[in-house]
């Protein structure tokens, strides 16, 4: 996936380990693993990574998005409502790192980044008033599960103040 593409090379990074990671998972396609339905895979090809793949050769012509997990459109509204400048890229993100956000390890590692820098960065880059929020360095899975329960008036914390949460060290600390 080295050609050269309409995408920031930062970009490109984050779209090609996401989907390397995807690619990985053989119990889903790869559409339903990235949340994008084939047309929407096939324009992130052709615009991130021209001449690359064709979209037949990595999902069938009957590929979907699958469906949706209960939180998925809220996690996308969340995003796309803090989005920086409204291109195409961040929609396919917003899509990507709610779909990738239900799997059980920390996002980054389920984004396949190599850190929680990378994945932080994207973030700050598209959604900057999404990520802005998140002052105090909260994992990002957590935050944005957080944000989307205070939205809707649900408040799951057990303390008023995380400083003195016995979960302190659950949304906070090293993520390795």
């Amino acid at each position: 996936m080295s050609t050269d593409g309409a995408v920031d090379p930062l970009d490109r990074h984050v779209l090609a380990s996401v989907m390397a990671a995807a690619m990985t998972e053989g119990d889903v396609t790869l559409t339903q693993s990235l949340g994008l339905d084939r047309p929407s895979l096939n324009r992130l090809l052709e615009t991130a990574f021209p001449g690359a793949y064709a979209i037949g050769d990595l999902v069938g012509p009957d590929a979907d998005a699958g469906e949706d997990a209960i939180e998925e459109p809220d996690y996308r509204a969340l995003l796309l409502d803090g989005r920086a400048k409204g291109h195409e890229i961040e929609d396919w993100l917003a899509r990507v790192v709610a779909r990738r956000s239900l799997k059980p390890e920390h996002l980054w590692v389920s984004l396949g980044l190599r850190n929680r820098k990378e994945l932080s960065d994207m973030l700050h880059r598209h959604f900057p008033a999404v990520a802005a929020r998140n002052v105090q360095g909260m994992r990002w899975k957590k935050f944005f599960y957080r944000e989307m329960c205070q939205a809707e008036g649900v408040y799951i914390c057990k303390s008023p103040v995380c400083d003195v949460c016995p979960d302190f060290g659950e949304c906070y600390g090293v993520e390795d």
